[in-house]
């Protein structure tokens, strides 16, 4: 009897260093793959450079967070409080990006600043989003990569393979595009597997010399150490620097945070974006959304109108010597994707 539990002991100890040796294996695979990129890191333009902007001109942008054409209205997601990861088929991701496409195509604009967009990820069936978006609308693109994993381990089935980020499409003339790192809030080892968020900043040259910057942003969601904070600021302290330097500044995206306007019962407390900080926007900026129209959903479950959790995320942020002539929201009912596009038409003072 000593014997047998000897050698069952023997056995369930040759079991958990076999786990533990691949658990440090995997651990350390990831630590030497992990996406680590400069601070500030130059972005290729692809496409046809169109016409220079004109000083005094108008501008219009559009911004969707698309969320990888993953949670449309018959999804949930599981960091929300729902279960899924991904769509069940390439069926569904393909019908959403289709209407991602018809919507902002019967909303065209000078500026697309897209969040979220998949080049070569498991949850969006290996589908080169940023490619179909291009081809449909044109112009000049830019693409910043914010997430970045060989293989993300959570949740069951795990995630596996992502490569997603923010994806500008330019209609004037874009002369630059770089990529600046924003801080990341997360430890090792979870800092392997998550987000690096950034700024997709484009310098748009103008008649007169001086140039338009358009600022492409996603901030932090699911932090409560300050992260989304730190972002914020790093953000603004940029667009401030630009604007001292002559230029007009275009800030547009999904803030993470509830913007000042909004205001939508609470029906779920599975996640609750922080309100915006308005102590941060400098003296004469200008913070545009449309209050009538929410940006976000929550992804707790499918979308059921008047039973799902909506929020203000999504809009602007421009500078003194930019006039806001316009922000509209384009109500889309959450059908294609869990954020509603927004539309700013502004001058240039």
């Amino acid at each position: 009897m000593r014997t047998l539990l000897r050698e069952l002991f023997r056995f369930l100890l040759g079991i958990v260093v076999l786990a533990l040796v691949a658990v440090g294996g995997f651990i350390w695979y990831a630590s030497a793959t992990e996406y680590s990129p400069a601070p500030v890191e130059a972005v290729a333009l692809t496409g046809q450079p169109g016409p220079t902007l004109a000083a005094g001109s108008s501008v219009d942008v559009v911004t969707f967070n698309i969320g990888y054409a993953g949670l449309g209205a018959g999804q949930d997601f599981f960091m929300d409080g729902g279960t899924m990861v991904q769509p069940p088929s390439a069926d569904v991701t393909t019908t959403n990006l289709d209407g991602i496409v018809g919507t902002l195509k019967a909303n065209p604009a000078q500026f697309y600043f897209i969040q979220e967009a998949d080049v070569a990820s498991q949850r969006s069936f290996g589908m080169d989003q940023t490619t179909v978006l291009h081809d449909a609308l044109g112009g000049q693109a830019a693409f910043a990569p914010n997430f970045r994993s060989l293989f993300t381990p959570y949740p069951w089935p795990p995630i596996g393979r992502v490569e997603s980020g923010l994806l500008t499409l330019a209609q004037p003339q874009v002369a630059q595009a770089e990529r600046v790192a924003l801080p990341v809030p997360f430890p090792w080892p979870v800092r392997l597997f998550n987000l690096k968020r950034c700024l997709l900043v484009e310098r748009v040259p103008l008649s007169d010399g001086t140039s338009l910057v358009m600022i492409n942003v996603h901030l932090e969601a699911y932090d409560s150490s300050g992260g989304n904070s730190a972002q914020t600021k790093v953000l603004l302290d940029f667009a401030t620097a630009e604007y001292q330097k002559g230029n007009h500044v275009i800030i547009g995206g999904d803030f993470n945070q509830s913007l000042p306007g909004f205001s939508f019962p609470q029906i779920s407390t599975n996640w609750v974006p922080q309100p915006f900080d308005a102590t941060l926007i400098p003296s004469g900026w200008t913070v545009a959304t449309d209050p009538t129209v929410a940006t976000s959903r929550l992804n707790d479950h499918p979308y059921v109108a008047g039973q799902t959790q909506l929020f203000g995320i999504d809009g602007f942020i421009v500078s003194p010597n930019v006039s806001v002539d316009e922000v509209r929201g384009i109500d889309q009912g959450f059908v294609y994707a869990d954020h509603n596009p927004v539309h700013l038409k502004a001058t240039l003072k």
